[in-house]
């Protein structure tokens, strides 16, 4: 694997968060968020997206925010190409990070009940917290549940 770069996105790097999301997404799912609702967290002080970089190429992005002393990941994609070769842990670790620094000792993400991510969550010390019957309905008419995921007290 080569050297993955981490790097706060700026609006400039909307369209390499998109490809990014474009290619990790499944449409059936209709997780994807659009470059406009991606835009609001750039004006958002408590919000951050990290960018990670293969040489000149995006393979992956995490979203998050804070509120408080919890934070929240709201969007982590990694290039399916880039998938298993530790991406997604980056980005994990640069978010749980950053949100020490921002005064974070809370961690909670939200996840569609049968999305495989739910392996990198628990090996990142992620548990079930919660869980919403039915929540997300998919393009193909299926209703997932929604898990809730948390983890307290990171000292990284």
């Amino acid at each position: 694997m080569t050297t993955i770069r981490l790097a706060t996105a700026r609006v400039a790097d909307l369209p390499a968060v998109m490809r990014v999301m474009e290619a990790a997404f499944d449409p059936v799912y209709g997780e994807a968020w659009s470059a406009a609702q991606l835009l609001t967290l750039f004006a958002l002080p408590s919000a951050r997206v990290s960018l990670a970089w293969d040489g000149e190429r995006p393979c992956g992005f995490a979203a998050a925010r804070i509120a408080g002393p919890e934070s929240e990941l709201l969007l982590l994609a990694v290039d399916p190409d880039r998938r298993g070769q530790g991406v997604g842990k980056l980005l994990m670790d640069d978010w749980q990070q950053w949100a020490l620094l921002e005064g974070a000792d809370d961690y909670f993400l939200e996840m569609r009940a049968d999305n495989d991510a739910v392996h990198l969550y628990q090996s990142a010390g992620f548990a079930e917290c919660g869980r919403r019957s039915a929540y997300y309905r998919g393009a193909d008419g299926v209703l997932r549940d929604a898990i809730t995921m948390r983890r307290s007290g990171v000292r990284l």
